[in-house]
């Protein structure tokens, strides 16, 4: 019997409840040893649970517990899988991670390829770690959608790309999952003269083949930082590139819209930014299912700050403000900034364009900035009542930049208030107009 030590225990919960402590250990639910956060979450959905714990001194207790359906118990474990995650088998050629600096967020060091990570917090997995046995887990316990690095349906291609032999049953894990009623985003990192061309015709169309099981295909540049010595060459995505790319793409778009009524492939915001095209509609984007993937973000901000832009009225204010974003996003936010400078009398917003030293002049991205460069940049302009800064900036459950810094220091550094904002243009007007 596996005992799973307790680290924690969440106040007011049930656990605290029935007097389960830090320092007990579970050893098993409803009669089931407990493997990992699937086999916890799933043993404890029902209102009835038998949970048998064994305490400090040994002494075992076997609780009885009514609850909600899926209400939890309150444990906190060592782990969030409550075993370590699996470690990233592969040595990707555009490996992002292999690109970073010394002194980083200390998550980003780690390099997980761990499928239920997948489905607990949406990262992508290439499922080369992975066998039947792991995918007959997703399927009982129906870890749908789940989010899969594809990046080419070429065997040889995908070999090459991810430095490992056994990245060549992509297909066939797709066909096995698909099978068993579980949904796929998948997604691509594109690689100029690698996975591009021809061969990201292969895998748009191999892909396309297991819609509506398929949801989305989303395709991203592959992301370039200044700290690429002894890796493979990669060249950047430039204007002409990337507008071969959304032409590309926009032929299987067509086709799909016909066929399946669904645009199913997306590029990046990136790629329109870089060729200078103009972003889609909203409506181009259906429901936004690969949205924290950057793909329909532009156009998602867009029409949300659109409706609540109509709402306002003339007034007047005085008061001045200023925005921190990347070079991507710069104009596009600018033109934003004016238009309600326009409707609103009094009302200043600087918008000032960080440029990313930390990672290099590639990484244009506004989610890749960092408190440092953010600081160094700002602090000696004129910033006014308040800074607004981007949501993705920050790890997803603490205010910290990926350099480490604290939003906290980033304030007092600064001298001034700063607020996040989502990528809902009607947030960005009412934090604006009301903070």
């Amino acid at each position: 019997m596996k005992k799973i030590l307790i680290k924690d225990v969440v106040k007011g919960s049930i656990a605290e409840e029935m007097n389960i402590e830090a320092g007990d250990m579970l050893l098993s639910i409803n009669g089931e040893d407990i493997i990992d956060i699937l086999d916890y979450k799933f043993q404890i959905f029902d209102e009835e649970i038998t949970v048998l714990i064994e305490k400090s001194d040994g002494e075992e207790w076997e609780l009885e517990i009514e609850k909600d359906d899926n209400e939890d118990l309150g444990l906190v474990f060592e782990e969030q899988l409550i075993e370590p995650a699996r470690r990233c088998a592969n040595k990707c050629i555009f490996c992002f991670m292999d690109q970073l600096p010394d002194k980083v967020r200390e998550t980003l060091i780690f390099k997980d390829d761990d499928f239920r990570l997948s489905f607990m917090t949406g990262n992508y997995v290439t499922l080369t770690n992975s066998g039947y046995k792991d995918l007959d887990r997703i399927i009982k316990y129906h870890l749908s959608p789940i989010n899969i690095s594809v990046h080419a349906t070429d065997g040889d291609v995908r070999k090459m790309m991810l430095n490992n032999k056994n990245a060549d049953r992509i297909l066939d894990y797709i066909t096995y999952l698909t099978e068993h009623d579980i949904e796929v985003n998948a997604q691509i990192v594109l690689c100029r003269d690698i996975n591009d061309g021809q061969v990201l015709d292969k895998t748009i169309e191999d892909l396309s083949k297991f819609f509506p099981k398929l949801l989305c295909v989303a395709i991203v540049p592959v992301g370039l930082t200044k700290y690429r010595s002894n890796l493979y060459p990669l060249k950047p995505f430039e204007r002409d590139s990337a507008s071969k790319v959304i032409e590309q793409v926009e032929k299987w778009q067509k086709k799909f819209k016909k066929e399946y009524g669904s645009n199913i492939v997306y590029v990046a915001d990136e790629f329109y930014v870089q060729a200078e095209k103009e972003i889609p509609s909203y409506e181009f984007y259906e429901d936004f299912p690969q949205l924290e993937d950057g793909i329909g973000m532009l156009a998602y901000f867009n029409k949300k700050f659109d409706d609540e832009y109509k709402k306002i009225k003339k007034c007047k204010m005085n008061k001045t403000v200023s925005i921190a974003t990347g070079k991507s996003a710069y104009k596009f936010i600018l033109e934003k900034s004016k238009l309600l400078e326009k409707k609103v009398e009094g009302l200043k917003i600087n918008v000032y364009q960080i440029e990313n030293n930390f990672f290099g002049p590639l990484i244009t991205v506004t989610g890749l900035l960092t408190g440092g460069d953010i600081l160094n940049q700002l602090k000696s302009k004129e910033l006014g009542d308040t800074l607004f800064i981007a949501q993705n900036m920050l790890k997803d459950d603490e205010n910290v930049f990926l350099d480490d810094m604290k939003l906290e220091e980033l304030e007092k550094n600064l001298g001034i208030k700063i607020e996040v904002t989502s990528c809902d243009g009607s947030d960005f007007i009412k934090m604006i107009l009301h903070n």
